[in-house]
């Protein structure tokens, strides 16, 4: 049976879902993929880093993290300065890049990606911004490393988006998408409809631990555009940034016209679309009106809504129901899988 050495680039939410799936899953690995695992590495933002070749302590590192206390302590060898250090000192098969987005260059991901394929370590990331920014350039250089590049987790969480048209619909031609890709636009909406002002609405999402304390990426439209880009240039073979998306965010949309669409039978919602226009790819984020015909407009709460449109296949359409950082770290998995299973 092989062994995997894993090493880890962000320890929040996501990253901790993963260890413990991971730890659930090894019998499932051991047995049905002919391999386990371990943790060389760790890097955070707030806690530290810390490197042990032989295999971190899992359960202190998370412990210690959850406390708020750094994890330097668990080095077996002092602790690497940078994260860069930290990767190529990893001795890794597998590097998981789980660090914050950043929305408008895609940065340091993008050199911690780099930095795992250049050591010869698959690569796989739950952050959209090295899809939307460095897709082609990445994509490449893991092809010419013999290395794989996944990030299944980076829209719609662990639901099979970018695998879907990797294996099981080849030579299949998208022509474009529509959906609702941002939950907390989704879910600020629904608390206007209930007679709650968009200020309010923020602050409770905010309370509610769905928005950050800074709000701006999902009201002004940032995250949906991010999505949108990696969407586009993955299954339909474009070279977008999200500052070429078309995009308008939620702040105009105000209790009246919120009401005035209840009256009409309709509801607002901020809509992600994609489609092929005189030989470009026309994109857009934009707050739509919808109507109970349309399967947007049942979408609730923290769920996300695709439907792709194909030269096969008319409309086939892939619904995420109140995901959690468990199904994000689905995706995470399932990428290690694949990944490694021709190793």
């Amino acid at each position: 049976m092989k062994e995997k050495r894993l090493v880890l680039v962000g320890f929040g939410n996501v990253a901790r879902a993963f260890v413990h799936l991971l730890a659930s899953k090894q019998e499932i690995l051991n047995s049905n993929y002919g391999f386990s695992a371990r943790i060389t590495g760790i890097a955070t933002g707030h806690h530290g880093l810390a490197l042990d070749p032989a295999g971190l302590d899992i359960e202190k590192a998370l412990a210690l993290a959850e406390n708020g206390s750094s994890i330097t302590s668990l080095s077996a060898q002092p602790a690497p300065e940078t994260v860069l250090d930290l990767i190529r000192m990893s001795g890794a098969d597998v590097l998981f890049e789980n660090s914050p987005v950043n929305h408008h260059t895609g940065q340091p991901a993008i050199d911690h990606i780099r930095a795992g394929l250049n050591g010869g370590m698959h690569v796989i990331t739950a952050n959209k911004g090295p899809v939307a920014y460095a897709y082609r350039e990445l994509t490449e250089l893991a092809r010419q490393k013999g290395r794989k590049f996944f990030f299944e987790s980076a829209v719609m969480d662990g639901a099979p988006i970018f695998s879907l048209f990797r294996e099981p619909l080849p030579a299949i031609d998208v022509q474009g998408f529509v959906g609702i890709l941002n939950s907390t636009t989704n879910i600020l909406l629904e608390l206007m409809e209930q007679g709650i002002s968009f200020d309010q609405a923020v602050r409770q999402t905010q309370e509610m631990g769905l928005a950050e304390t800074d709000p701006s990426a999902d009201i002004d439209g940032w995250d949906s555009a991010i999505k949108v880009s990696a969407l586009v240039n993955v299954v339909m073979g474009g070279a977008l940034t999200p500052d070429q998306v078309d995009r308008t965010g939620i702040r105009g949309i105000s209790q009246e016209m919120i009401e005035d669409a209840q009256k009409a039978g309709q509801r607002w919602k901020l809509v992600c679309s994609a489609k092929h226009e005189n030989g470009q790819i026309v994109t857009k984020v934009v707050p739509e009106k919808i109507s109970p015909g349309s399967p947007l407009y049942s979408i609730n709460g923290a769920s996300s809504y695709v439907q792709f449109e194909t030269d096969i296949l008319p409309g086939l359409g892939i619904v995420e129901n109140d995901p959690s950082p468990m199904t994000t770290a689905y995706g995470l998995l399932a990428d290690l899988i694949n990944a490694v299973k021709n190793d």
